[in-house]
């Protein structure tokens, strides 16, 4: 993975905080960001090229006119007020490579100088099985402050501890092996079609970039939500509100329209298409 900084801009050695997607069902983890970039004036300062990541390029997300800048695969914004770098995911790793990036943008990371990594991603309603509809929408968590995923800050934010998460599962423990390289036995993980229940959230991409990060010796938190395929936007917001508690982020660093906390991305205006012609009813 090789790092291209703009010309023109530098990189700000006093953003410590790196906030990033896993892609997922529904895309809320990548919404969000577009979400952040957007409302904290985040200004691209280059991108990062991963040959695992496949290729993709399109119109500039956030502005109005055309400007003549394009969108990479992963790009990297910095926003100097809230100190914080935003690395947006636009295309999906290549199948069987997730391994290889997890361990590539975890080192750019550690040699970044960043201090907390947070990760934004999304899981299959189909697999929450205890749903408390009183509470309404619920923001889950995975940490590596404890052993067994807890945080206190976290905890005390309201947000419910990823209870599937078992560091001695097969799968998190091959996870783990892998990244810090001090494996006693032959750990694999399993293949596709052999995959069980308890399978599913470490076969997820943030799982993977969440055993990277951890074992690049980085203070790492997943911020997860349930959610289906379709609109996620409402998803977006409760992950971004999220990620703003959990940092401390203050309503007043933001740009939002009309006196509001957050800014839309222009491009979410085209995201289902344009309206139906109304004459054909």
């Amino acid at each position: 993975m090789e790092y291209f900084v703009e010309d023109g801009k530098r990189v700000n050695e006093d953003c410590s905080t790196l906030i990033l997607p896993a892609l997922s069902i529904g895309n809320v983890g990548q919404l969000a960001v577009d979400l952040l970039v957007s409302s904290s004036g985040a200004e691209r300062v280059g991108y990062l090229d991963d040959p695992n990541l496949l290729p993709c390029v399109g119109n500039d997300a956030y502005g109005p006119l055309p400007c003549g800048e394009i969108a990479l695969p992963l790009e990297v914004y910095e926003s100097s007020s809230i100190a914080t770098t935003l690395a947006q995911q636009r295309s999906p790793v290549a199948k069987g490579m997730m391994i290889k990036f997890a361990e590539n943008i975890a080192n750019f990371a550690a040699s970044s100088g960043k201090k907390h990594v947070i990760v934004l991603s999304s899981l299959d309603f189909q697999r929450l099985h205890n749903l408390d509809m009183s509470r309404g929408p619920q923001v889950y968590y995975l940490s590596n402050a404890e052993a067994d995923g807890r945080d206190d800050h976290c905890e005390r934010l309201g947000f419910g501890r990823l209870n599937e998460y078992d560091s001695e599962g097969r799968c998190w423990k091959y996870l783990s092996s892998v990244f810090e390289g001090n494996s006693k036995e032959e750990l694999t993980f399993p293949l596709e079609d052999e995959l069980e229940d308890i399978d599913y959230y470490p076969s997820l991409p943030f799982a993977a970039l969440f055993s990277a990060f951890k074992a690049r010796g980085l203070k790492v938190t997943c911020l997860l939500c349930y959610c289906s395929e379709g609109d996620n936007i409402p998803e977006a917001f409760l992950l971004a509100e999220a990620l703003s508690k959990l940092t401390g982020l203050s309503p007043d660093k933001f740009h939002g329209e009309e006196g509001g906390k957050w800014r839309i991305p222009y491009s979410w205006k085209s995201m289902y298409g344009a309206p139906p012609d109304m004459s054909m009813f």
